[in-house]
């Protein structure tokens, strides 16, 4: 030995750009507030090196300040999100199933795409008659309690429902599926009936049905989805509603997708 201090293998292999990352992926659709401790605590950076590479990215534009010793991220990460060609691709081609959508059912409308084991609401229609929600583009929800993320997971093969059992299964409300031998039931029915479907599993009062939206090869890209109020969602008429939507759209997109 040589006596310089030598960090562990871990530490040592966590680049600056990896650690600043970590620093983005702290923040989560429930909490886009955080403080410098909680960002510490969630990273596992000491304290000096958080608030010195938090600074790095407000200065970039990729977090700002929203009070004393108070993050959130910034416009800048949404733009350069707008910026994903397949992201674009698959909005544009959107577009016009999801004003459909809301049409027949004046609820919330969302298209959302994979993203490891949650699922990224990158498009939304809604109104002034559509239940108020907690979420809007640009959230990402973990599939397990999302009609869009059981989707992803039902065709997703054993990986993506194994990897999101290694990060846990939350509850959010008392209808959260938390257990994998439910979960894993439930996704066989979303796969037989071809539809994602949700019952006050993310949010008390809240439910959506979700179909997915088909690329090359048949590989599912994306999902629709209708959301609306528990007690008044018409689940049968809008499922097939929603699936309409989707094999159209499945049908609209370029051949590259």
């Amino acid at each position: 030995m040589d006596g310089e201090t030598r960090q562990p293998a871990a530490a040592r292999s966590r680049s600056v750009l990896s650690r600043g990352l970590s620093l983005l992926d702290a923040f989560s659709s429930g909490e886009p507030e955080l403080t410098l401790a909680e960002i510490a605590g969630r990273t596992g950076l000491p304290k000096p090196t958080a608030h010195r590479l938090l600074g790095d990215l407000v200065e970039w534009g990729a977090i700002e300040k929203s009070g004393p010793g108070h993050y959130r991220l910034a416009t800048k990460l949404f733009w350069l999100g707008q910026l994903v060609p397949m992201h674009r691709v698959l909005r544009e081609t959107a577009l016009p199933h999801l004003e459909r959508l809301h049409e027949i059912s004046r609820e919330n409308v969302h298209l959302a795409v994979p993203d490891s084991v949650y699922s990224l609401f990158v498009e939304r229609v809604t109104g002034r008659d559509a239940v108020p929600l907690g979420i809007g583009v640009g959230a990402r929800l973990p599939s397990h309690c999302t009609a869009t993320g059981k989707v992803f997971l039902a065709w997703g093969g054993r990986e993506r429902f194994r990897q999101l059992v290694n990060v846990g299964l939350t509850r959010f409300t008392p209808r959260t599926i938390v257990m994998p031998g439910l979960l894993h039931r439930d996704l066989a029915r979303t796969k037989e009936r071809g539809l994602g479907v949700t019952y006050e599993e993310a949010e008390a009062g809240v439910s959506a049905v979700a179909a997915p939206v088909h690329g090359r090869g048949g590989r599912v890209v994306a999902a629709l989805s209708v959301t609306g109020r528990a007690q008044t969602l018409d689940l049968d008429r809008f499922g097939h509603a929603v699936r309409a939507a989707a094999n159209a759209m499945s049908s609209a997109l370029p051949s590259c997708v």
